[in-house]
């Protein structure tokens, strides 16, 4: 029998088949997991998930003052309220808004002793170290706000429930003006979630060999050739998880990519563009789709990629299952090196033999459904903020007739 391997090299090869990184699993492995957590959204959208709220965590955009004190507003709402078993909340807020004017700890603690031990101040290594620590996630801003909330929280997130204060609303749910009515709904009678799939991005980085010219060294050879089972080729730099799409592209170089795509044991093409982008579900309706990709349904268990501006007449936006690892690199012989970004952030140079892994991650985005809904609203969505398929109604032929009736009367 032929013994499964991972779907990327492995540099350490002392965990014993025990991995938390999705490249690494089996292609069995990353069936299954995936499986798991689509069979786990359904169910979390049947349910209404009844949380024993104490710490709420609030996002917004700290260079926002009108954000900001609705931030305050909520924050003193919040503190004001306590839980169906009779708890106060515990607040926490960025902690640039500390000593921000705007917020005015100070002014919202002297309104009541028992406040200050319940205003706390997250970080960002807070956030990464001890994600348990929040019930629930309050975003207050726009879609850009949100996807902030999934890069803070890489693996285990809190749910999020996102009010709409930006310019567009793929993501943010909820009006503001009715969050006291909404979150004493939400903490009392329960939510309801969506699992968003999000994807694991890794930077995978060539090792120099002494004495060799890179340039007679073949990327195809080395991740599905002769060279695939050698893990010394390559070694993994750092890992993100993403809601919305991971991007190669050119970057600064005048001069377009030359990118090398693979899918699983397979080297699907080489692509001569401005980039590419791998998109998620929920991305579809972000740079994939200005880069012509298609629109999808976030409940869909695809992965898709579309070429930014391809110097060709053929090359078409294709969609893949999501148990399928692509790896999406540099050739040795490349003109100029690449940059890759993850949500549009930790812009990063990958150099000739360079690439990234992208698979999907076993740590989804939670989304807070809206109340008495079941289902995602997506459609209304697209409508709201594309104008999707908007176009005057055709006429009945009843009408094109008393039309001609008055033309000719």
């Amino acid at each position: 029998m032929v013994q499964a391997k991972p779907a990327d090299k492995d540099h350490n090869t002392s965990t014993n088949g025990r991995h938390t990184e999705s490249r690494l699993l089996t292609k069995k492995q990353l069936s299954d997991m995936a499986f798991g957590i689509r069979e786990l959204s359904k169910k979390l959208g049947r349910i209404q998930l009844h949380l024993n709220v104490r710490n709420v965590f609030l996002l917004t955009k700290a260079h926002d003052e009108t954000l900001i004190a609705k931030t305050k507003e909520l924050a003193c709402w919040l503190m004001g309220q306590k839980n169906a078993s009779g708890h106060t909340y515990t607040v926490w807020v960025e902690h640039t808004l500390e000593h921000n004017p705007s917020f005015d700890a100070k002014g919202l603690l002297a309104q009541d002793e028992s406040r200050k031990d319940r205003l706390k101040y997250w970080t960002d290594e807070l956030c990464r170290q001890k994600p348990h620590t929040f019930d629930i996630a309050l975003a207050l801003g726009g879609d850009g706000t949100v996807l902030y909330s999934s890069a803070l929280f890489q693996r285990i997130v809190p749910p999020v429930l996102s009010f709409a204060m930006g310019s567009l609303g793929f993501l943010t749910k909820f009006d503001f003006d009715e969050h006291a009515h909404i979150l004493t709904r939400a903490f009392n009678e329960g939510i309801t979630l969506s699992l968003r799939l999000r994807f694991e991005g890794t930077v995978m980085r060539s090792n120099r060999r002494d004495g060799e010219d890179a340039k007679t060294r073949n990327l195809v050879e080395e991740l599905v050739g002769s060279e695939s089972q050698d893990s010394s080729t390559h070694r993994p730099e750092k890992s993100f998880n993403i809601l919305n799409e991971i991007v190669m592209d050119r970057g600064p170089n005048p001069t377009m990519s030359s990118i090398e795509v693979f899918g699983d044991e397979e080297h699907f093409t080489t692509v001569q563009a401005d980039g590419i982008c791998v998109a998620t579900p929920t991305g579809s309706t972000a740079y994939n789709l200005a880069a012509g990709g298609s629109l999808c349904h976030p409940d869909n268990p695809v992965i898709l990629l579309t070429a930014i501006c391809a110097h060709t007449l053929n090359f078409r936006p294709i969609i893949l299952p999501d148990t399928i690892v692509l790896r999406i690199g540099v050739p040795y012989d490349a003109r100029a090196s690449c940059w890759a970004s993850f949500d549009g952030r930790q812009r990063t140079e990958l150099g000739p033999g360079d690439y990234v892994t992208v698979s999907a991650s076993r740590f989804p985005f939670p989304s807070v459904l809206p109340l008495d809904r079941m289902s995602e609203d997506w459609i209304d969505s697209i409508s709201r903020t594309l104008n999707w398929n908007s176009r005057q109604r055709q006429k009945a032929f009843s009408d094109l007739k008393k039309a001609g009736k008055g033309e000719t009367g």
